[in-house]
C-alpha cells in the first residue's frame, strides 16, 4: 500500500517536471508547477501515516504548501497577464524584459 501511495505521488511529479522543462507557454508552466506542488502534498500526507501515526506534521506542512501554491498561482497569473498586455505573447523564450 505504501508503494502505491508513493507511485501516486511520483507519477504526477514526473509529469510536472517533464511539462515544466518542455513547455514554452507560461500558463502551461504554471500548471505544471501546480502539479508538482500537488504531488509533493500527496507525499507529505503519505509518509507520516507510515512513519508515525500520532503526529500530523505532514498534514500541517501540506496546508502550508497549498497556501504557497495559491499565492504562486495568483502572483504568476498577474505577472503573465501584465506581460501579455505589453508584449501580446506569453511564450517563455520571448521574455527578455529584465535584460539590459
Amino acid at each position: 500500500m505504501f508503494g502505491h501511495a508513493l507511485l501516486l505521488g511520483a507519477f504526477p511529479f514526473c509529469i510536472g517536471i517533464y511539462g515544466l522543462i518542455t513547455s514554452r507557454n507560461t500558463v502551461r508552466a504554471l500548471m505544471c508547477l501546480e502539479l508538482i506542488f500537488n504531488a509533493v502534498n500527496v507525499n507529505f500526507v503519505t509518509f507520516p501515516n507510515y512513519l508515525d501515526i500520532q503526529q500530523i506534521k505532514g498534514e500541517i506542512l501540506s496546508v502550508f504548501v497549498i497556501a504557497v501554491a495559491a499565492a504562486e498561482a495568483a502572483i504568476g497569473s498577474a505577472i503573465v497577464l501584465a506581460i501579455y498586455r505589453n508584449r501580446e505573447s506569453i511564450r517563455i523564450d520571448q521574455f527578455n524584459l529584465l535584460k539590459w
